[in-house]
Order: C-alpha cells, then sequence, then structure tokens
C-alpha cells in the first residue's frame, strides 16, 4: 500500500483550518451555551467557543468548533464561551483536535496542559515536546480521577469473541489485549456517536485491516523487494535505522521513514530510530493504525475516523487509505475486497453498514 507524505497530510489538515482569534466588538452578538465536547449536535444546533458562535452543519460530536468543516463560523460574540484569565474552565482535551500553540486543554486526568507548538491533537502527557504542564487560578488543580491505564476490554464494542469469530485465522502476535491496550491513545475511536456509528467504526477499521493483512495474518509487508524504496532521504532526519528499515508493518502496513517519524512523535515513541517496534509489540503496532486512522487524510479529504462518524460512509475510510491506487475504478477488485470484509463484520456486530460502500 502506497502512502503519501506525512508532512504533506499535516499541512493539509493544518492548512484547511480556519482559526480565528477572538474578536470585542460593540455590535458582536450574543454568545450561545458554549460547546461541550460531550455533547451531540445536530445540523442547525448553535454553540460558543472561544468568542465566536458557531453552527452545526451536521452531526457532530467531539469535534472542536474551528477544527473542521462540520462547524460554521455565525461571528464573533459577546458574554460567553470565552475563559477568564486565570480560569481554570478549560475545554477538555480531544485526541485528533487541531491545537494551536498557546491552546489550554483540561486532559482526562483533570490537569491542564498548555500546547508549546501547533499539533494535530497529539496526546498532552506522551507527546511532551508539543505540550506543557500548565497552572492555572493559581494553582494545580488535583486531577478528578486517577488514571487507570487501558479502558476495560468490555467498553469495546467488538468483544473478543465477535474479533476471534472476525479473525479465525489470524497471527498470534495480533492479539485483542493489544488492541484494547491501544484504544487509549484515540479514545474518540469507537465511542464517537451513536451505538450503531460506534459499531460501524469498528467494523470499518478492522474491514481495513483485514484487508491490509490478509486477515490480520502478515505483520510485515510480503513484497521484501520494496523496503528499500521507503527511505525518502530528502527529509532533514534522513533514515537512521537504515535505507530498508521503514517497510510496511502492522495492521495498516505502516510504511515510510516520513509516517514513522510523525506516528512516533504522536505517540511519543521513536519509530524513526527503532520501526521494528511496530512488528514486535502488538499494542505499538494496533496504536500506529489508530493513529492513521484518526489523524491522517492519505490520498483522501478527510480521516476514516471523521468519514465513520460523520455520516460519510465506508467507501470515503478506502479513499483515505488507497484511494490513489485503488478509488475511482482504478483497482474494483479490492475495493470489493474491503467492502465484503466491512458487511461481514457488520454483520457480526448486528449492525448496519450505512450508505456510500466504495469509492
Amino acid at each position: 500500500m502506497k502512502r503519501v507524505l506525512a508532512s504533506a497530510c499535516a499541512a493539509a489538515v493544518v492548512g484547511g483550518l480556519a482559526f480565528v482569534l477572538p474578536l470585542s466588538s460593540a455590535s458582536a452578538a450574543a454568545c450561545a451555551a458554549a460547546w461541550s465536547s460531550g455533547a451531540v449536535y445536530t445540523g442547525g444546533m448553535t454553540a460558543s467557543h472561544n468568542g465566536r458562535n458557531w453552527s452545526a452543519r451536521w452531526w457532530t460530536q467531539n469535534e472542536t468548533p474551528g477544527s473542521s468543516q462540520v462547524w460554521a463560523d455565525q461571528g464573533a460574540c459577546d458574554g460567553g464561551g470565552t475563559t477568564p484569565p486565570g480560569s481554570c474552565d478549560h475545554p477538555n482535551w480531544v485526541a485528533g483536535t487541531f491545537y494551536a500553540a498557546g491552546s489550554i486543554v483540561r486532559y482526562t486526568d483533570g490537569r491542564y496542559y498548555r500546547a508549546e507548538h501547533d499539533n494535530p491533537g497529539y496526546d498532552p502527557v506522551v507527546s511532551t515536546w508539543y505540550w506543557e504542564p500548565y497552572t492555572c487560578g493559581g494553582s494545580t488543580p488535583t486531577p478528578t480521577s486517577t488514571p487507570t491505564g487501558p479502558p476495560d476490554p468490555s467498553g469495546f464494542v467488538v468483544s473478543q469473541a465477535q474479533f476471534n469469530q472476525m479473525f479465525p485465522n489470524r497471527n498470534s502476535f495480533y492479539t485483542y489485549s493489544g488492541l484494547t491496550a491501544a484504544l487509549s491513545a484515540y479514545p474518540g475511536f469507537a465511542k464517537t456517536g451513536s451505538e450503531t456509528v460506534r459499531k460501524q467504526e469498528a467494523a470499518a477499521f478492522l474491514a481495513n485491516v483485514s484487508h491490509e493483512t490478509g486477515g490480520l495474518v502478515h505483520i510485515v509487508e510480503q513484497n521484501t523487494a520494496n523496503y528499500p524504496h521507503y527511505c525518502d532521504s530528502s527529509q532533514p532526519y534522513g533514515c537512521p535505522a537504515g535505507q530498508a528499515a521503514y517497510y510496511g508493518r502492522g495492521p495498516i502496513q505502516l510504511s515510510w521513514n516520513f509516517n514513522y517519524k510523525a506516528a512516533g512523535d504522536a505517540l511519543g515513541i521513536d519509530l524513526l530510530r527503532n520501526p521494528w517496534l511496530v512488528q514486535n509489540d502488538a499494542a505499538v503496532a494496533w496504536k500506529t493504525a489508530l493513529w492513521y486512522w484518526n489523524t491522517q487524510n492519505g490520498p483522501g479529504t478527510m480521516t476514516p475516523h471523521n468519514a465513520m462518524v460523520n455520516g460519510h460512509g465506508f467507501g470515503e475510510t478506502i479513499r483515505s487509505i488507497n484511494g490513489a491506487l485503488e478509488c475511482g475504478g482504478r483497482n474494483p477488485a479490492q475495493v470489493q475486497s474491503r467492502v465484503n470484509n466491512y458487511q461481514r463484520f457488520t454483520q457480526i456486530l448486528g449492525t448496519t453498514t450505512g450508505g456510500n460502500l466504495t469509492c
């Protein structure tokens, strides 16, 4: 599977976002109720954030106003949506949401962090180059909860029995526990929207994973002749692990030095110098797949996560993963293979497929 430059993907994501600083104006409209990351908004509903009113174009949850095309900017507002100086009323951190340098967020453990550098939603306690601890209100707030590590497997919409049914011949490397351990890196995955949407996203992810790995059989790319081709020496960091070290690995066959660099930065793991972790550590392997799924547009126009939770359909996930080689009639057999997996997995999960299955 081919990949586009991670840096280009990031530029597209960042460049496509419209972030506007709050403005003061005597004629500003009254602010709507402040946006809440846990609330569900449907088309036409309004919320205020960072001193501006926003209107939802369609169903959304956990997508910060200004971070995606879901929200339409309705202009500056007065009387709400901003955070008073010294206040600890900052928004909750949301994985995969773009944060400009200076943004302050409340992490899941109740502590606050400030973005030192622009980033597309990296984890504040993992990517410490992008985030720094932040004290507000004169003191560091006491965490409201104690970190408990990876979520309970029972919280995932796919049970271990269903996972085993989906992958009866899987390699023992691809453990269910490795997958559930990796879920903590992207808590919005398969936990956004209705139960149907959550199951559809899980089925879509696993269907593409199944296609990429022959049913979770292959850990590494099988065509060894391709291995030396995945080093882009024009990158300033080069290929420190070696010319032929960045071949496809893991559930979505992560490849190219720039993708290993970007995924490692996001996850707080030095994958540029140790890409072999993706084939030796099941949780790391699953995390790289979830990184791509939740943060990368690839050759498409949206992340696979956004495609599923915003109703664009399974076909858009194919476009984001390998659309340059498969979509638009380029390889219909490969597209149909992915669709067949998705249809089978949604049936196992007892849900519907939704529309727009192909690309």
